[in-house]
């Protein structure tokens, strides 16, 4: 190579790590920005909530007013600024402040639209929830308003068993804590952003091929720390080859998570099968700062005698979640939560 040769490919490496520092530099400082504006924002929103009520408390304001206040505020603040200032707007900047008393709680990682959905969940513990959870899980508006309708909080209640005031406010104070591979399991799961039909009968491959063309939407039902691994992953003991349906890696618990897949209800003869997987991925695919794999079979129903029985005595982390090809009947799951939160006011009441 001749010499102007090798000063043109020096430049030209020089050239593109001067490049990379400037659209780092650039990128960081649009985000920077957007943050900055997003933070004025939320505060001017605020502020403007806090007039309104304060407003509002004068009684000359209410009774020349009275409930035209909105209105009122919305159609000269239009007529002034522009979009921005519906009626809907309005009443959630004012409801805005009445629910966030002080800035100070309100998070700049979150946009206003994330929280004007957020202000509809009238459930100060359930909307607690669902913030904690978009703040953690990097939710976009559409997420957030998918999970509200699968009724996440509610599913993850429940899947505790009798859920009590501590696990009540556990889920509103800090979203979901994972500290035991059981935290990774919900029950049931929701997959109707696959569009399969409801009562059609479905194929264990199809089901699985569904679920790969739409990983993104799996990974996000799944939750939080989930990679995805692979299909139909070889398991070959002695002669015999054998194949896992989904292979996923939690990073929080530094884990592999086998998942077998069944259209139909459990039967016991799977957790054989699936502990037989999980023992060969413990001896044969971890690595030493691995922790032992967890396995977690979907089925479309389940007995929970059935369950037990299948699942006890086994050394290895074994679950079984049902899941559904559509939103859950919103009344049923509400009537056990209600009995629930019922049952913990109660007490409150006692105390």
């Amino acid at each position: 190579m001749s010499e102007q040769s090798k000063l043109l490919s020096a430049d030209g490496t020089i050239l593109s790590t001067a490049i990379s520092e400037i659209r780092e530099l650039l990128n960081k400082s649009r985000q920077n920005v957007a943050t900055q504006v997003n933070q004025e924002l939320l505060s001017t929103y605020w502020r403007i909530g806090e007039i309104i009520v304060r407003y509002e408390q004068n009684e000359q304001i209410r009774a020349v007013y009275g409930e035209e206040t909105l209105r009122q505020f919305s159609k000269t603040l239009t007529r002034e600024f522009g979009k921005g200032f519906s009626r809907s707007n309005v009443y959630n900047m004012r409801l805005f402040y009445q629910t966030y008393q002080k800035f100070q709680t309100v998070s700049g990682k979150l946009s206003w639209s994330h929280y004007c959905e957020l202000l509809s969940i009238s459930d100060p513990d359930k909307r607690a929830f669902y913030e904690k959870e978009c703040i953690a899980s990097g939710w976009s508006i559409r997420e957030l308003k998918r999970q509200k309708e699968s009724m996440l909080f509610e599913r993850l209640l429940l899947s505790r068993g009798d859920s009590n005031k501590n696990e009540v406010l556990s889920l509103a104070q800090q979203g979901v804590e994972y500290t035991q591979p059981g935290d990774i399991v919900r029950d049931p799961y929701v997959f109707e952003f696959l569009g399969l039909p409801e009562n059609k009968p479905i194929m264990e491959n199809d089901l699985e091929a569904a679920l790969v063309r739409n990983i993104e939407n799996f990974l996000l039902e799944l939750g939080r720390g989930f990679m995805f691994v692979g299909t139909q992953q070889r398991v070959p003991v002695g002669n015999t080859m054998r194949y896992v349906d989904m292979v996923f890696y939690n990073k929080m618990f530094r884990a592999y998570v086998l998942i077998e897949l069944k259209a139909k209800e459990f039967m016991p003869e799977a957790a054989g099968q699936l502990n037989m997987y999980l023992n060969y991925y413990r001896e044969e695919v971890n690595d030493p700062d691995d922790n032992p794999p967890i396995g977690l079979i979907l089925c479309t129903d389940k007995n929970n005698l059935d369950v037990q029985y299948a699942l006890g005595g086994l050394s290895n982390q074994i679950f079984v979640s049902r899941y559904v090809l559509y939103m859950p009947e919103k009344e049923q799951l509400l009537a056990q939560v209600e009995r629930v939160l019922n049952k913990w006011h109660g007490e409150e009441e006692n105390e």
